[in-house]
């Protein structure tokens, strides 16, 4: 009969290693960038169509793809074919998800937008100036400074003034991402 040797790897503690056998100290790249000391896990083009590749840290990746222009040399035919490639490739899980149909919202505008709308007592589509007017109208009918005393008016100003800095945040994203509901938003 044959014995087999009790394994030391039962309860605690532990008798045996975890994981990697081995204890040399792991290989770490740092960012290309210099005088960085960060973590370099994004790796970049040195340059178009070459293997080699620059390693940065987030920070300095995002400021090395900032100007990048994906459809540089394309003519608009062929960019808007990409587009629409690269928008049915990658994002058909982004479309189908809560946010866009069914969800909070109108699926152009978030729970807390459509909120702030109705609480600035304007329509779904109307543009920023809309919006702005409509704030400006509501803040001064309400200003505490008028109506001293107040207390509802006090309240009713502090909601006013927190829908229009949601709705003026969704505006500036809105435009950083290069879709402005009106070119002469402040």
């Amino acid at each position: 009969m044959v014995r087999h040797k009790r394994s030391d790897d039962w309860g605690f503690p532990r008798w045996r290693s975890y994981g990697n056998k081995s204890r040399d100290a792991a290989k770490v790249r740092l960012c290309d960038r210099d005088g960085c000391s960060e973590l370099g896990d994004r790796p970049a083009p040195k340059a178009p169509n070459s293997p080699e590749r620059w390693f940065f840290c987030q920070g300095h990746a995002a400021e090395y793809n900032k100007n990048w222009d994906y459809f540089a040399g394309l003519d608009p035919a062929e960019a808007a074919r990409r587009a629409a490639n690269e928008e049915r490739d990658g994002s058909g899980y982004r479309q189908s998800a809560q946010w866009q149909w069914g969800g909070p919202g109108d699926g152009s505008r978030s729970r807390e937008e459509m909120r702030a709308l109705s609480i600035l007592e304007i329509e779904g589509d109307d543009e920023f100036s809309a919006i702005k007017a409509s704030y400006r109208r509501l803040a001064k009918a309400n200003h505490p400074d008028l109506m001293p005393g107040d207390k509802d008016a006090a309240k009713r100003f502090k909601e006013i003034q927190a829908a229009y800095d949601v709705l003026k945040k969704a505006e500036e994203r809105k435009i950083a991402l290069g879709k402005p509901f009106d070119e002469r938003a402040d």
